[in-house]
């Protein structure tokens, strides 16, 4: 049995559909059930949980060998630190899974230090606190999904479609190695396999490295468009960043200034031996990623 919290998420729901697809029972963990119906149709039992309850989590993971932590609240929500309620989240996550006898928890997390950025230092803080309980932890780490529901891909496509002329920050000079959905979901549910040994932590990215200019580039391209003109300044700060693009794209603007403030770190594989452990899994090129992703896109306004 695997478990999934997280299950009603876009990366999450996917990888219910996945693990489904590769004959595995998958219970999915989502605090509004009703959410999930479409994993129920998967095939998924759902069953209600909340990683800040944890008088819900014990029976959410009985008889669990294998549970997915891919919780993560960042900027949602006006009550209270977005990363203070995903730590205390992992917390709750970490003891209940040991007392159920969980073999192995994986965790997707984001490259960089951190050390900028509050979103990234929370992914990171969220990876230790899952690490400090006694159930091995398999610890992935990417840079940006290329997908459709995937938020930070959805913030440079309305870019590219409405704006023919971009003011941007000093972060569009940023190295990033951004990675497909498809073989960011490939990676996790490989990890499923207990007699793989990767409890550890696991850096994973696509074979291209660009900068978040050449990305914007990239789309435009993919989208048959010229690639906008940019106008980089100096003095757009994040909160300045995350207004424009909530007046711009449909992101919310408390997502996108913990998103934007992660603009600023580089997110490049620097260890590339933890990919090196799953044999054969497919490293899709940004083009075709950022092509996939934007054909998918619901219809837009």
């Amino acid at each position: 049995m695997i478990a999934v919290a997280g299950a009603t998420g876009y990366i999450g729901g996917l990888l219910c559909e996945r693990l489904r697809e590769d004959g595995k029972d998958v219970r999915a963990l989502a605090r509004n059930p009703q959410k999930a119906e479409d994993l129920m149709k998967a095939g998924c039992e759902v069953v209600e949980a909340d990683v800040l309850d944890p008088v819900t989590l014990g029976p959410a993971l009985e008889g669990v060998e294998v549970a997915y932590y891919l919780v993560h609240s960042m900027g949602r929500g006006a009550d209270g630190d977005f990363a203070e309620r995903d730590h205390e989240g992992a917390e709750n996550f970490a003891a209940a899974a040991a007392a159920a006898g969980v073999r192995r928890i994986v965790y997707l997390g984001g490259l960089g230090d951190g050390s900028m950025s509050e979103h990234l230092a929370s992914r990171h803080a969220t990876a230790e606190a899952l690490r400090a309980g006694p159930v091995p932890v398999v610890y992935f780490r990417a840079a940006a999904v290329i997908g459709a529901g995937s938020e930070s891909f959805l913030t440079v496509f309305y870019l590219v479609r409405r704006l023919p002329l971009m003011v941007t920050p000093r972060w569009v000079t940023t190295r990033t190695q951004p990675i497909a959905i498809g073989d960011a979901v490939a990676y996790l549910a490989a990890a499923s396999d207990l007699d793989l040994p990767v409890d550890r932590e696991i850096q994973i990215g696509g074979p291209d490295v660009t900068t978040y200019g050449g990305m914007i580039d990239e789309l435009a391209r993919a989208l048959g468009r010229r690639p906008p003109f940019r106008i980089t300044v100096p003095i757009l700060t994040p909160a300045l960043s995350s207004l424009w693009i909530g007046l711009v794209t449909p992101v919310d603007a408390g997502v996108a200034r913990p998103l934007i403030e992660g603009l600023a770190t580089e997110t490049v594989v620097t260890d590339g031996s933890g990919m090196e452990l799953f044999a054969g899994l497919r490293h899709t090129p940004l083009s075709e990623a950022l092509r996939d992703a934007a054909a998918k896109v619901p219809a837009y306004s």
